[in-house]
């Protein structure tokens, strides 16, 4: 069985420019999942444990972690904030010309 070293890997598909415009195209919707991830491990939190004090579900969590959401509430989003000592910032970004 061959392994990989993801992050040589991802270097290298990176020089590839439709991969690279695909991958920071995708960026942007997993840096939420990111920063839930990062703020439950910090709070030595499982899934299952942020669930409930954010009186949600396991698979909620996992959901939102997965970053494969199609839709989120701002109430959702503060109970999940407020069980982990944060509050959701939501703002506007001018986009990029095409």
């Amino acid at each position: 069985m061959r392994t990989y070293d993801y992050k040589k890997l991802l270097k290298e598909e990176l020089k590839n420019p439709e991969f690279r415009k695909e991958y920071d195209a995708l960026a942007e919707e997993f840096e939420l999942a990111k920063e839930v991830i990062s703020l439950r491990l910090k709070a030595g939190l499982t899934q299952k444990e942020l669930a409930e004090k954010a009186h949600t579900s396991q698979p909620a969590i996992a959901r939102l972690e997965s970053g494969h959401y199609t839709t989120v509430s701002m109430s959702f989003l503060n109970r999940i904030g407020k069980a982990l000592g944060a509050m959701p910032e939501i703002h506007f970004r001018k986009l990029k010309a095409a």
